[in-house]
């Protein structure tokens, strides 16, 4: 699949770079006795793609997930464009749909269509009319590559499709930054390159995105830098070649080799 052409104007997509989007200050995270986060310190700029990578168990995913507290923290901050999360209510619900989010799984509703899928965010929680809402779908979903599956339903299509879909869903909500939870591990080999295309593109527009993933690929295709984590702490934060060459702790050493030898 080629890389998707660049966003219309409709998109809404900023290229308005520099100024610090997502600021996660000293965070913790515990489940119990069991601490998942610490010390948690993350700056992500506007305009910025931060790939988080790191063996499994080292909290990419409950950092990912805090960041629009479908995981409550313990301690510290975080805050998007400058307003704090807050723990819950109307500014939360506020400020999440300032923030899309795409999972493994691709969540979409199975009894409504592509379409309405990507239009029900916009209508209820946006307020936006039906017809301004289904035009602005299908701009985001033909440009994902799925506008003629519009009026089938998520199961009438492949895991890269609904991927793809999801993406779109969550573009409809116009949101400043976008999290990516392992979006492709759930997909067959030969549908990851088609939802990475479509991710790659959203960089390539100057959209804010915070990725965890597995795909080393496209950290050194997309990403302007590469956060490693290990045991719940950020241990890098370096640019993808710097990283990828000059690994400083024997953690990201250790976990390059297993990398490259496997």
């Amino acid at each position: 699949m080629a890389t998707p052409d660049p966003a219309p104007a409709t998109s809404n997509i900023t290229v308005r770079r520099g100024d610090p989007l997502v600021v996660v200050d000293n965070v913790q995270k515990h489940y119990g006795e069991f601490q998942a986060l610490t010390d948690v310190n993350l700056t992500v700029n506007r305009g910025e793609v931060v790939v988080v990578i790191g063996p499994s168990g080292s909290g990419k995913s409950t950092l990912c997930r805090t960041i629009n507290r479908l995981e409550t923290i313990t301690s510290g901050s975080i805050s998007i464009d400058g307003t704090e999360l807050p723990k819950e209510g109307k500014g939360l619900a506020a400020l999440r749909a300032d923030v899309g989010m795409v999972f493994q799984s691709f969540n979409l509703f199975a009894h409504l269509t592509i379409l309405d899928n990507v239009t029900l965010g916009p209508i209820k929680v946006r307020k936006m009319k039906k017809a301004d809402a289904e035009r602005e779908a299908m701009v985001l979903l033909d440009r994902v590559g799925v506008g003629h599956q519009a009026s089938k339903l998520p199961a009438q299509l492949s895991g890269g499709q609904q991927q793809r879909v999801a993406i779109a869903r969550s573009l409809a909500m116009q949101p400043k930054v976008m999290l990516f939870d392992e979006p492709t591990s759930a997909l067959d080999p030969e549908m990851i390159n088609e939802v990475l295309d479509v991710m790659v593109g959203l960089a390539q527009d100057g959209m804010t995105m915070i990725v965890v993933t597995h795909e080393m690929g496209f950290a050194r295709k997309a990403a302007d830098r590469v956060v490693f984590m290990a045991d719940g702490k950020i241990l890098e934060d370096d640019k993808p070649e710097e990283f990828f060459t000059h690994p400083k702790t024997d953690r990201a050493k250790d976990f390059l080799s297993k990398l490259i030898t496997h």
